[in-house]
């Protein structure tokens, strides 16, 4: 395996404009069953990285809507994943901080506390980065060019996409 610096965040950005108001048909929509947000956003990683992990429970993956791997729509399970501290195949991320955030990156946010419910995708970032300049495109709360500052909140994370690694 080897890892590489090869995330196409603008690929990322073009997915989630095309896809923040609608339903690509290639993916189950899991609006109604809790959330499709996390989903949303592995759909723009997965179209920056071209690459799954298809390890049975601790990996990232897409089949069909019973075949998917619990990091791909979960909040909590795609943080972990991408923060792995295990070399294995796929997309990997770093915990970051606002300033560091660029298009492609996503944010996730707690709105009771405690735990994370949302997973934005960052589709654009301004020269100083701020909860103002930094847009989001989503889904559950279907949104594009939307500023972080507009989210009501209570904990904000920023995961920063490295690069992936490769067979």
């Amino acid at each position: 395996m080897r890892f590489l610096q090869d995330y196409d965040r603008k690929a990322a950005v073009q997915y989630a404009h095309r896809w923040a108001y609608g339903r690509n048909p290639a993916y189950y929509d899991y609006e109604t069953i809790g959330g499709d947000c996390t989903n949303f956003a592995s759909q723009c990683v997965f179209a920056a990285s071209q690459i799954m992990n298809f390890t049975p429970t601790f990996g990232w993956y897409y089949i069909d809507a019973n075949q998917k791997a619990p990091a791909w729509t979960g909040v909590e399970y795609f943080w972990n994943f991408f923060t792995r501290k295990t070399f294995s195949i796929g997309p990997v991320g770093e915990v970051s901080t606002l300033e560091q955030m660029r298009p492609g990156d996503i944010v996730q946010l707690s709105f009771k506390g405690g735990s994370f419910q949302h997973s934005p995708v960052v589709v654009s970032v301004g020269a100083v980065p701020t909860l103002e300049n930094v847009l989001v495109a989503a889904h559950s709360y279907d949104a594009d060019n939307r500023p972080l500052s507009t989210y009501e909140f209570r904990d904000i994370r920023f995961l920063h996409i490295t690069g992936t690694v490769r067979p």
